[in-house]
């Protein structure tokens, strides 16, 4: 739902070159395929080089990036112990002299704390980025007690993918590396000629790739999708974009 609803958006945004319908098929179309073949990890340099040269098309310039991420607002009083102790935990050597910035990026993290640091070490930069986790919004939803149990760590043990040595959780904190080419896609950055069918495709089957982490779940999730109706997921997806923009004219207005 959240990614055909980012699919809306972004055609209705001029973003994406594909008609709703199209890209709820698309999305649907992956993830059932990957539901029913029981995942396997996007591997740029082996299956996928139409995703790989994508991606190696749009890596930041390493110097523009430094840059802005040194531009951040330094941290000048203490960051919570918990966030020190896991940036740190995540450095290639104890006792590495680091500086401390506020990094904000995207929009789905805003009002959580985020705190980066920067180290030089044998002759080049590194960053390392610890930000809070929170509940996920179906708890709020579900009108459920917010200490429910988390379950971001065993979603990244179980999805099918390559993992990142350097993307794990510490306690209350997500951290992971900062690099130029290491970073997200953003939709303007994609080249003119591109297969938004095949990236929307390809988006879907990723999500099957974290749900097929529950081998028990793989009938029933199957079965689900047989008995739901069609265009379920375009007029779903239409009507939480309706939502959501609902929810920003009445933000903008406060």
């Amino acid at each position: 739902m959240r990614l055909a609803t980012s699919a809306v958006l972004g055609i209705s945004s001029d973003l994406l070159r594909i008609k709703p319908k199209e890209a709820s098929a698309a999305i649907l179309s992956g993830y059932a395929e990957g539901i029913k073949t029981a995942g396997q990890p996007f591997v740029l340099a082996e299956r996928h080089k139409w995703l790989a040269a994508i991606a190696l098309a749009r890596l930041q310039n390493p110097a523009r990036f430094w840059r802005k991420l040194e531009d951040f607002p330094e941290v000048r009083g203490k960051i919570p112990a918990a966030a020190r102790k896991a940036l740190e935990n995540l450095m290639p050597e104890a006792g590495l002299s680091y500086k401390t910035v506020r990094r904000v990026s995207g929009l789905g993290s805003l009002g959580r704390q985020r705190f980066a640091a920067i180290a030089d070490w044998l002759g080049g930069k590194i960053a390392r980025e610890a930000k809070a986790l929170t509940p996920s919004a179906c708890v709020w939803a579900q009108n459920r007690n917010a200490a429910s149990p988390l379950y971001y760590q065993t979603i990244l043990d179980r999805a099918v993918r390559c993992r990142d040595p350097y993307f794990r959780l510490d306690g209350s904190w997500i951290v992971r590396r900062l690099s130029p080419n290491c970073s997200r896609i953003e939709l303007e950055t994609l080249p003119g000629d591109r297969d938004d069918y095949r990236i929307l495709y390809s988006m879907g089957w990723e999500t099957a790739n974290i749900h097929v982490g529950d081998k028990k779940r793989l009938a029933p999730i199957q079965r689900d999708l047989m008995q739901r109706p069609p265009e379920w997921l375009r007029k779903a997806a239409k009507a939480m974009a309706k939502a959501v923009i609902r929810d920003w004219k009445e933000w903008k207005r406060v």
